[in-house]
């Protein structure tokens, strides 16, 4: 059951129950855990290919990230304009939103290939090994091309996810996921194609998955659909105003990524066993904090269904839910990490008298792991709600701030002054601080109540 309590407006404010927020959320934080699962059975399969294919994924995946996760977050801000008119009581308006939000995605698709080029000539940076430069090559040139099947699904997605229909997208997800992990022997051995079969398999599960959820939000669409097709000057207004919102959120996306590149380039001159135990720990990382960004999709879409129909003590309330969750999902999975360190470090950690350095220094990174796990959740999730409710300008430029003028510095200082990996691991600790303190801080602010993306 919902909760309501008046508002100074005299509104009545209608938050989600704890039962009704699971129900959204489960969904898509098992679908951001399962999305981490297929990268590592994608370079599972490599590694058994070659080891030159696995040497390249890592920086040709990183470059495709840069260049086609800004339009994927700019496509997947139609979710936020979809929750909202959702919230609204706005059926009309929700599918235009998708309607947009497609048109954004086709677009995307064409300016992602058209930057190709550009990557290319970067991709020299990468190695000095012509067969790990020329699969890298081979595999970016491939995904990037694919960006518009990668769009084209989040914007499908999107406009289930803004309605609350996350299982919907939970279970297309899984399918095509188990479609790119079905074609990777396939398009790797048996095909012979290598890297490339790698690249093939994953965009043609992304076409399947689009084709799929755009088949389903076309049967629903009716009459609807006919009457967004028919609204051409609204339709160009509004994609307008989505790239105003969104592409602050593209930008804090390239930036994020961008940031921790650096930070990786600069761990990587510590030491090779060192780096081997950082990219294991980091590896544990990202699985901790993956199901965070599913928590952060549900905050953004009850956030904006909230606003959608004027109630912001109800988002309050909602966010408030959302993170009280999140955190002790985040606090029970670092504990894990803790407690069971030395066998999943295991699986990363080389035989023989290296093992022991490698288990000593993984102990000490994962406590600092652990030690910033509950603020990074918080500044997902409270990040995930500021966009929800149209304040991605302030979310990229504090994230700029933090990154770029405290954390960075930070490191620099730290890898002149005492270049060991728990040390620049700690400055790590300090960002994540940083920047949750100043999204708790625009949050309780309230300025976001104020902002109208529709």
């Amino acid at each position: 059951m919902r909760d309501a309590s008046s508002t100074p407006q005299g509104r009545r404010a209608v938050a989600p129950s704890t039962r009704e927020i699971v129900r959204l959320v489960w969904p898509l934080a098992l679908g951001m855990l399962n999305n981490a699962v297929l990268q590592f059975v994608d370079r599972a399969f490599l590694a058994m290919e070659s080891m030159a294919s696995i040497e390249a994924v890592l920086p040709a995946s990183m470059l495709s990230l840069i260049v086609v996760g800004f339009f994927q977050s700019v496509v997947a801000y139609s979710g936020t304009f979809v929750a909202q008119c959702h919230g609204a009581g706005d059926a009309r308006g929700a599918a235009l939103s998708y309607r947009a939000g497609t048109l954004i995605a086709l677009a995307s698709g064409a300016l992602a290939v058209a930057v190709v080029p550009v990557g290319l000539r970067i991709m020299p940076l990468v190695s000095e090994n012509p067969d790990v430069l020329s699969r890298a090559r081979t595999y970016y040139t491939l995904v990037s091309c694919g960006a518009v099947a990668v769009c084209g699904q989040i914007a499908a997605s999107s406009y289930f996810t803004g309605r609350g229909l996350t299982r919907l997208v939970f279970w297309v997800n899984l399918g095509g996921n188990l479609l790119n992990i079905a074609l990777d022997p396939l398009l790797i051995f048996t095909c012979g194609l290598g890297m490339a079969g790698a690249a093939y398999a994953t965009v043609l599960a992304m076409f399947a998955q689009w084709a799929a959820l755009a088949l389903m939000a076309a049967r629903e669409g009716g009459g609807v659909a006919r009457r967004v097709r028919a609204a051409s000057g609204e339709m160009r207004a509004l994609v307008l105003r989505m790239l105003r919102f969104g592409v602050p959120s593209g930008a804090y996306s390239v930036l994020n990524v961008l940031s921790f590149t650096v930070f990786v380039f600069v761990t990587g001159r510590v030491g090779d066993m060192e780096f081997a135990v950082s990219n294991a720990c980091f590896s544990v990382n990202w699985l901790l904090i993956a199901p965070m960004e599913g928590f952060a999709i549900g905050a953004s879409t009850l956030v904006a269904q909230a606003q959608g129909r004027g109630d912001g003590e109800g988002a309050r309330m909602a966010l408030r839910r959302t993170l009280a969750l999140a955190l002790a999902v985040v606090a029970l999975l670092s504990a894990g990490a803790v407690v069971f360190h030395r066998p999943i470090l295991s699986l990363f950690a080389p035989s023989g008298a290296a093992s022991e350095d490698f288990h000593s220094l993984g102990f000490t990174l994962v406590l600092l792991m652990a030690a910033w796990q509950m603020f990074d959740a918080a500044d997902v999730v409270i990040s995930g709600a500021l966009k929800g409710a149209g304040d991605t300008r302030f979310v990229m430029w504090w994230m700029v701030a933090a990154a770029f003028g405290f954390w960075l510095p930070l490191v620099w200082a730290v890898k002149m002054l005492h270049n060991t990996m728990p040390a620049l691991w700690g400055t790590m600790v300090a960002y994540v601080v940083v920047i949750c303190a100043g999204e708790i801080v625009r949050w309780r602010r309230g300025r976001w109540r104020e902002i109208k993306i529709m």
